[in-house]
Parts: structure tokens; C-alpha cells; sequence
């Protein structure tokens, strides 16, 4: 049990999510090694950690239900191997997991599937997830706690902890919110359906949220949010939802100015990555456009470039897009371009149609430069 391999990987986060859809172990690496290798953990093994000579006998892994609904859970007689893990590692599991019973209502598996889909994208981001290895969040006394590193915190640590008397509808939808240095993104997973709305709850959860990125990292507020989805018309539809609410204020994309899209895949990974960097923003812009030409008007775009306005989506930022699109309708002489990913382009094409030239810049190359 090797740190960093995929056995290991698997053990850290069922740890943490208690159960993991077996459809979404592309987020580990190759699907299929992955695939095998839940199927090979499923039988008795001989385990044993670098740090200890103990030999355990033991199936890791517990796998239920049939073809995409197929659920991982680890198996009873792992959890010794929790104590070997990580400090705290067994009592934290056992504690979010009810002793280790699960409940087979849709809804409940539904959530811990979504939770996990993010802990598993944040692990492959490098970004520190284990919330017995991360300090608790407090409200009321400003005092910096959060990691110099990007973490992730799960909504259900947040609830649970002393510092909440918020109603527990607040975190309804929010799975999580990552820090990074400088900021903070609350996150949902869309996973593949339109999320339900409730533009007062959302106000109201980023509020909460606010407050605690005020007292624990010394940060304004919280103004952006991290949307994970299998698809990025999907996680549109979410969005349009505000539009049925009857006030402004409580459109999702009132409440949050910056909403980016993740999927999730590697590629979701590679974003998240980007996104936790310390002026990521500043960085990608910096790196895109000579300073004479970043120029901001009435419409939103980035730059002017030989006469023609440049939009970057390269953050995936949908409520930008959004307001860009709406700007198309007063804006008809210029030429307008959208920098963006290749596996961006066929969403974009359908959703802004061919008024707008599509170029392409490669995820890895722009990576490198902000690093």
C-alpha cells in the first residue's frame, strides 16, 4: 500500500466519502487498470504498509448494484487499515458513516456520490481534502486557520462543526468549498441533471460561506463558484433556472459574479488545478494579452486586439459567458473571438452560434506558463 498508488488513492477517499460510483473511476486514472483493479480488491489480499510490518488478510473493497449504478463501499473488515492510514482516519469514517452503515435511499446515495465526485477531482488536484488533516473552520473571531496550500472542505464537516447554527437546507446543494491562496470558490456537482433552484437558500448559503472565508482566511467574501457536471448544457440549464426567480438579486448568477464550469473528467482536474492558483485570473490574462491591450467596455470581453474584442473562457466562467452572449445583441459590427480549449469549442459553437470565431489554445501549454 504504496502512497500515491491507486490502491492507496481508492482507501483515501472512500475514507473520506464512505461510498463512490463505480461509473465515475475515470476521475482515478485509466477506467479500465482502475476498473480491474476494484474487481482484484473485491477478493482477500495481503496488504501491508510501508511504515508498519503488519500483514493484513483482507477484501478492501465492497461493490453493489448493477451496470452504471454500481456503488464502491470499503469492506467491514478494512477499516482496521484506516488506523494505519492516518490519525483520526477510522474514527472520522466511522463517524460520517453511521459505524459503517449505509442508508439505500436514492437521495442519500445520490449525495454521497456527488460529495465524493468532488473529493475524488480535488485528491487528483494535488489539493488537500482529508478533514481530519485539516484544521476546523470557526465563525465569530477572525483568526487565519486554513492551509498556505489549497484544501478542500466538505459542506457536511462545515455543518457539523461548533460554528454552525445555520439551517441544515443551506447545504443542500453545496458540496464543498475549496481556498486557495487569495481566495475561495464554493462547489456543486450538477453530476448529469439540472439542479434544482432556490435563489433565497443559495443567498443564504453565500452568505454563510462569506462569513466563514472572512474569519478563517481573512477574505472579503465568497464571489465565485465551482459548477462540476457531465455536461456543460447541463450545468447551463442550472443557471437559466435563476431566471425563474422573481428577483434579480437571487439569480444564481447575481449571487455568485464568477460560476465556472468543471467537467468532470482530467480535464475538470487540470481546471481545478488552474483555479487554485494564486492569481489565477491576473496570471491567465497576463499571459494572453500584451497590457496595452486589455481594455474592458460595456460588453464583457478581455482585450482589443487590431479592432476586434477578445473573450477568454479559458476559466470555464459561465455567468461571463453568459453576459457576453447578452452583449452579441448590441454589439454587431465588431469582430468578436473566444479564446478557449479544444474540448470547449462544440459547446461554445452551439451556444454562440457562428457570429463568434472559436481559437484554440491547448490546457497543458497555458498550465505551464501561469505556473
Amino acid at each position: 500500500m504504496k502512497a500515491g498508488s491507486h490502491t492507496h488513492q481508492l482507501l483515501q477517499l472512500l475514507a473520506v466519502s464512505t461510498e463512490f460510483p463505480a461509473a465515475s473511476l475515470h476521475l482515478l486514472g485509466s477506467m479500465r487498470s482502475i476498473k480491474d483493479l476494484v474487481h482484484r480488491l473485491e477478493s482477500v489480499q495481503d496488504i501491508r504498509f510501508p511504515s508498519s510490518d503488519a500483514v493484513y488478510q483482507t477484501k478492501l473493497l465492497s461493490v453493489n448494484g448493477y451496470r452504471d449504478k454500481r456503488n464502491i463501499r470499503l469492506s467491514k473488515n478494512a477499516l482496521p487499515l484506516l488506523d494505519e492510514l492516518y490519525p483520526g482516519a477510522l474514527e472520522y469514517y466511522l463517524r460520517v458513516s453511521q459505524n459503517h452503515q449505509f442508508s439505500s435511499g436514492h437521495y442519500h446515495v445520490g449525495r454521497n456520490h456527488r460529495v465524493g465526485e468532488a473529493i475524488a477531482m480535488a485528491m487528483m488536484a494535488g489539493l488537500e481534502f482529508r478533514p481530519y488533516a485539516l484544521p476546523q473552520l470557526r465563525k465569530g473571531v477572525i483568526r487565519r486557520v486554513i492551509p498556505a496550500n489549497p484544501s478542500f472542505y466538505i459542506a457536511r464537516d462545515i455543518k457539523g462543526n461548533e460554528c454552525d447554527n445555520t439551517d441544515k437546507t443551506v447545504f443542500t446543494r453545496i458540496v464543498g468549498m475549496v481556498f486557495y491562496p487569495g481566495g475561495c470558490h464554493t462547489v456543486y456537482n450538477t453530476r448529469d441533471a439540472v439542479m434544482k433552484w432556490s435563489g433565497k437558500g443559495e443567498y443564504k448559503a453565500a452568505y454563510h460561506f462569506s462569513e466563514l472565508a472572512r474569519c478563517n482566511a481573512g477574505l472579503r467574501d465568497v464571489h465565485s463558484a465551482l459548477l462540476l457536471g457531465n455536461d456543460p448544457n447541463i450545468a447551463l440549464q442550472t443557471i437559466m433556472e435563476s431566471d425563474k426567480a422573481q428577483k434579480k438579486p437571487m439569480r444564481f448568477d447575481s449571487i455568485y459574479h464568477r460560476i465556472h464550469f468543471l467537467p468532470l473528467n482530467s480535464n475538470g482536474t487540470r481546471l481545478l488545478q488552474i483555479l487554485t492558483l494564486q492569481d489565477w485570473n491576473e496570471r491567465i490574462l497576463d499571459t494572453l494579452f500584451e497590457t496595452e491591450q486589455r481594455q474592458t467596455g460595456v460588453m464583457e470581453y478581455d482585450a482589443c486586439i487590431n479592432g476586434a474584442f477578445v473573450f477568454s473562457y479559458l476559466d470555464g466562467d459561465l455567468a461571463r459567458l453568459i453576459r457576453f452572449r447578452n452583449g452579441l445583441r448590441t454589439e454587431t459590427k465588431r469582430q468578436l473571438e473566444v479564446l478557449c480549449y479544444p474540448w470547449q469549442c462544440e459547446f461554445l459553437r452551439s451556444y454562440l452560434g457562428d457570429r463568434v470565431i472559436l481559437k484554440t489554445m491547448s490546457m497543458e501549454v497555458l498550465y505551464n506558463a501561469i505556473q
